[in-house]
């Protein structure tokens, strides 16, 4: 009996999913020069976001502040980057066949973009709970949309399906080296722009963003400590880094919705190695942070963005004299203000 002919081509004994899947969790560890290499491919394809300081910010934090403002980068949020990386990244047999992922968030937003903007499909799994104006943002740059029950075995099934029969790309939204190398420009872009930084905050929810930025600063800037923040309701990076197993997520009940995601084992072996140290902040403190910055600074920001701002105005000068913040995103729910509750 002939073995099967597979759709990624006569010299792989995988199928497309397995394939797919295996590269994407595969163990290597992106390196520094990856987030160099990323920024080359992403040069005219992302926003260079601004980089922006504040006087009464700095009053507040008890040191100088730069804000590298990824709410303006395209759909909003950071996501864009890793997402482009990943998709510039693939060959062009590869990308004939599109890229998939499941997500219900910024990610799949920023897959459906990337994706068009280089003229291949894009598969995006989405929970039928998903908010309407998500879907519709997905659905705007071009994704096939395929819905299935609001539990992880069902997205993870439906993407399992979608893969076997196109043969796309999976594009974890934090679990893959391209997507981590490519969220480390943004950090890239500040460490150049700003100047030596006694540190970096950044946010953490699945670790992508975090583990980029790390890399950056030992490309760009060894001497700049980064420390990620996290809400106290939803601290399994703070939990995992302490006792030196991986930790499952909390409930997702913080109004970061954006950090309600654990840390995988490969974003977990870059923070453990690399990172200088986890705040977590309350609920409190999150939304007191995001309406002062939307009251005296005028940028719109989503509360996972104010973490980091919060652990800023908690702790005044702890952590040296020249702070860079990774703004994460500005996808707000204008309708359910966490201060209107």
């Amino acid at each position: 009996m002939s073995t099967p002919r597979s759709p990624l081509g006569p010299c792989c004994p995988l199928g497309p999913w397995r394939a797919s899947f295996a590269r994407m969790t595969s163990p290597r560890l992106p390196a520094p020069e990856d987030v160099r290499q990323a920024a080359e491919r992403l040069r005219g394809l992302v926003r260079r976001t601004p980089v922006l300081t504040s006087r009464t910010l700095d009053g507040w934090a008890g040191c100088q502040v730069f804000l590298k403002c990824e709410n303006f980068q395209s759909v909003g949020a950071f996501k864009f980057r890793g997402a482009t990386n990943a998709v510039r990244s693939l060959t062009d047999a590869q990308a004939r066949r599109g890229v998939a992922t499941h997500s219900s968030g910024n990610h799949a937003a920023a897959l459906a973009l990337a994706a068009r903007q280089r003229g291949v499909p894009a598969y995006v799994v989405m929970p039928d709970n998903a908010p309407p104006v998500k879907r519709a943002a997905v659905a705007g740059y071009g994704a096939t949309i395929q819905g299935c029950a609001p539990t992880l075995p069902a997205r993870e099934a439906g993407l399992r399906e979608v893969v076997e029969r196109t043969g796309a790309e999976v594009v974890h939204p934090y679990d893959d080296a391209r997507v981590i190398a490519g969220q480390g420009t943004a950090a890239l872009e500040l460490c150049e722009e700003a100047g030596p930084l006694d540190a970096v905050l950044v946010p953490v929810g699945g670790g992508g963003l975090a583990s980029g930025t790390c890399l950056a600063a030992a490309l760009a800037a060894p001497g700049t400590r980064v420390f990620g923040v996290e809400p106290a309701l939803a601290d399994d990076a703070a939990r995992s880094l302490e006792t030196g197993v991986l930790q499952p997520p909390r409930p997702p009940i913080t109004v970061a919705d954006g950090l309600r995601t654990a840390l995988s084992e490969r974003t977990f072996a870059i923070l453990r190695a690399r990172l200088a140290g986890m705040r977590t902040v309350s609920e409190q403190d999150i939304v007191g942070a995001m309406r002062r910055v939307w009251e005296r600074l005028k940028i719109l920001i989503e509360p996972s963005s104010a973490v980091p701002v919060a652990a800023l105005l908690a702790e005044p000068g702890a952590f040296g004299k020249r702070v860079g913040v990774i703004l994460s995103g500005g996808n707000v729910d204008l309708d359910h203000l966490p201060w209107c509750r």
